[in-house]
């Protein structure tokens, strides 16, 4: 039996797809191993969204072909998909695919070692489809990514946006939106497997439906859910935040099953720097949206993603930025100091940020959204709380409320996937203590 290992880099869509690669391979009769055992075939699932990404994932490639010389390794996925010259300089690679070629990744890995006396393999071979041409989304079958707990569901692939920054549009290609049907047949035999939330992913989710021919967009799909015996919590991914609009928020609010956490991609929180972005919003307009969630939702949370050092980004834009951040008042900000991504209009750009100075913005703008969290979370002391909890580390059971709060309880009980109601005792920067 050949054994075959994966590592996974990057996003939850990422995630997914390993674990529906994984199935491919069981099915076929191949035995799966620990990335950090000796395998046949390592599989690295790569990601480009930064050149940090992009570095980790040609260390990745390297550190593999250590544990077995004589092994296939494969490098698949986003950066795989963009960097194929770049990949084609690092001999310990045997083959290259994109991002289609996931559906079929044994054949196309069968395929080359029938073809290839791999012992004299001089540069990687290559083989990805060009990802604009991609009309309809590649299905892999009801192929469930399970978090501990809870399910991820992919529920569409591809962005239309072209922020001037991001290289994940040449990647992933255009919306592909996934067969409502499809997607909760998924759902339904989760459902019977026992788990409780399931988690809304995609590339660009809120795009969901905007390629179907008739009017089915993503708050049809999950008032569709809702209704799924079982399931008693949906979590949205990260999501634009023009899809919040009042339409929108009056239909999710009689949602008894959504969670009350919202992750809106802000990214800036200067007006002239979200046009450089190519951002379609502007930061009142921002702000009227986190009002209407807030005044529908007593208990939502807001996190958001932001980027500092972008190029052109003066002091004065920074500190603009900041004190708007001041203002919403995040429960938590994912902090991204800018990154040039070969292929994007803001890699060209002029004024290109230090990185001592993207390094102060990004400690700056860290310590406030701990700030915001530890503040957050003393709030909840004495009140009562759901949790759904996961998994147990030295005695004490972790879970998460249904607004996305970790919670910890002391307990020798096993309480894996059990969902309890609890008062709150304490609270600490990531974390509350209930009883």
């Amino acid at each position: 039996m050949k054994t075959v290992a994966f590592i996974t880099l990057g996003c939850k869509v990422n995630q997914y797809e390993t674990n529906a690669m994984t199935q491919q391979f069981i099915e076929k009769g191949y035995e799966v191993v620990d990335h950090t055992k000796e395998a046949d075939i390592y599989i690295v699932n790569t990601c480009t969204v930064t050149n940090m990404s992009d570095r980790k994932s040609r260390q990745m490639l390297r550190r593999v072909k250590e544990l077995n010389k004589k092994a296939i390794v494969v490098a698949c996925g986003c950066y795989a998909q963009v960097a194929k010259e770049e990949l084609e300089k690092i001999e310990e690679i045997n083959l290259v695919l994109g991002n289609n070629e996931k559906k079929d990744i044994v054949e196309h890995i069968e395929k080359y070692i029938k073809s290839k006396n791999t012992e004299k393999q001089t540069i990687p071979e290559v083989q990805t489809e060009d990802v604009m041409n991609q009309k309809e989304f590649v299905e892999f079958g009801d192929i469930t990514f399970t978090e501990k707990t809870r399910a991820v569901i992919k529920i569409q692939d591809g962005c239309d946006r072209f922020c001037s920054y991001c290289i994940i549009p040449y990647a992933r290609g255009r919306v592909r939106s996934r067969k409502p049907e499809h997607i909760l047949s998924e759902i339904q035999k989760i459902a019977k497997e026992g788990i409780k939330e399931v988690v809304i992913t995609g590339i660009h989710i809120a795009s969901y439906g905007k390629d179907f021919k008739q009017e089915y967009r993503l708050i049809d799909l999950l008032e569709e859910m809702n209704g799924i015996e079982g399931i008693e919590r949906i979590r949205l991914g990260s999501i634009e935040p023009l899809l919040i609009t009042e339409e929108f928020v009056s239909r999710l609010e009689k949602l008894s099953k959504i969670c009350h956490q919202f992750h809106l991609s802000l990214q800036s929180g200067y007006d002239e720097t979200l046009k450089r972005m190519n951002r379609r919003y502007t930061t009142e307009e921002f702000k009227d949206i986190t009002k209407l969630l807030r005044k529908t939702f007593e208990d939502a949370i807001l996190t958001t993603d932001i980027i500092v050092g972008f190029p052109g980004e003066s002091e004065e834009e920074f500190e603009k930025t900041y004190a708007f951040l001041e203002e919403i008042k995040f429960y938590k900000m994912h902090v991204f100091k800018y990154s040039p991504r070969k292929g994007t209009k803001a890699a060209v750009m002029p004024n290109q940020i230090d990185g001592n100075k993207k390094e102060e913005r990004s400690k700056r703008l860290i310590e406030l959204s701990n700030k915001n969290e530890k503040t957050y979370n003393q709030q909840y002391i004495g009140k009562e709380v759901e949790v759904l909890f996961e998994e147990e580390k030295d005695g004490v059971w972790q879970g998460h409320t249904k607004n996305y709060i970790l919670a910890h309880y002391k307990t020798e009980e096993n309480l894996e996937n059990k969902m309890i109601k609890l008062q709150c005792q304490g609270a600490e920067q990531e974390y509350i203590i209930v009883n």
